[in-house]
């Protein structure tokens, strides 16, 4: 196997069309420390590389998992991952899923002693570090693997949202002001909102392999419906906080991708299909993506 073939295979089994998630929340939580006059560049390069590292680290261990289940089976709809087909072995994986949980470690300590205050903000930080690796490691892996009991949706909202925005947040403004909760917690409906597109896709799959994820568990109309909620509250989310504390037009700019996000709505309630979902998985990062960008360019504007 050529170098080239096997940098794509790794590359691909990152999921890069999940990376604007993690990207998603460092961009809103820097945006808002910049709100309150306490940006700081290094803090979110390292939150950046450090979130990255996690999510990445997440796509591994649940290919890891889910090949141990034996959940990954020749009716997936979604794209065929490496380990099905023998590019990469189980044992490989694993490996992966360790040196990834130490590079983790050691950025999110680069992190916290970079800017940290006191010795309890380092410590609170390091043991969030922690418990932010095991989170990604156990959504698949282990015998009480969350995303197996239909809790991926909450752990999603507390990480995408209130742990990384409010974290990074934190890190620069040495502040917690409440106010700050709300958009943290429309970020993390955009993240939800990604994991739900995946798991209304692979609803059959699921259902048959004992993965009882919430859409296998409320079925699949009412998923479309919950999706269509989780993107509702976010705009909403993010047109609180800016009614509450913006003055200017540019400070709304945010609302350009509601269109998209209707649209994108519309096709996912609309459409009953499982294989019609597979391309939308992208799409909603992508839109989540866009939708942070626009609250955070509005922000740095003003």
């Amino acid at each position: 196997m050529n170098k080239n073939s096997t940098f794509a295979i790794w590359f691909s089994t990152a999921r890069p069309k999940t990376l604007p998630l993690a990207l998603a929340s460092i961009i809103i939580g820097s945006a808002l420390a910049y709100w309150a006059g306490k940006f700081d560049l290094i803090t979110t390069l390292l939150a950046f590389i450090t979130t990255i590292l996690l999510q990445v680290l997440s796509n591994f261990a649940n290919d890891y998992g889910d090949h141990v289940k034996g959940s990954d089976t020749a009716e997936r709809i979604g794209p065929l991952r490496a380990i099905q087909h023998g590019a990469i072995t189980g044992e490989q994986l694993k490996i992966a899923v360790i040196v990834l949980s130490a590079l983790s470690f050691i950025s999110g300590a680069a992190l916290s002693f970079y800017a940290y205050e006191g010795i309890e903000d380092l410590l609170v930080f390091l043991g969030l570090g922690v418990i932010s690796i095991v989170a990604a490691i156990t959504y698949t892996v282990g015998k009480k693997a969350y995303g197996y009991l239909g809790l991926g949706d909450l752990f999603v909202l507390i990480f995408f949202g209130f742990v990384a925005v409010i974290g990074v947040f934190y890190l620069q403004a040495h502040s917690l002001p409440l106010i700050i909760f709300i958009p943290a917690f429309g970020c993390g409906l955009l993240s939800v909102a990604v994991l739900n597109i995946n798991n209304l896709r692979d609803i059959n799959q699921d259902r048959k392999a004992g993965k009882n994820t919430l859409i296998v568990r409320i079925g699949s109309k009412n998923g479309r419906i919950y999706h269509t909620i989780l993107l509702a509250l976010a705009v909403v989310s993010y047109l609180i906080f800016a009614i509450l504390n913006f003055e200017h037009w540019y400070n709304y700019l945010f609302l350009l991708a509601v269109p998209l996000l209707v649209k994108h709505g519309l096709f996912v309630y609309r459409h009953q299909d499982p294989i019609e979902l597979r391309p939308i998985l992208g799409q909603m990062a992508g839109l989540a993506l866009i939708t942070n960008l626009l609250f955070s360019l509005g922000i740095f504007l003003g």
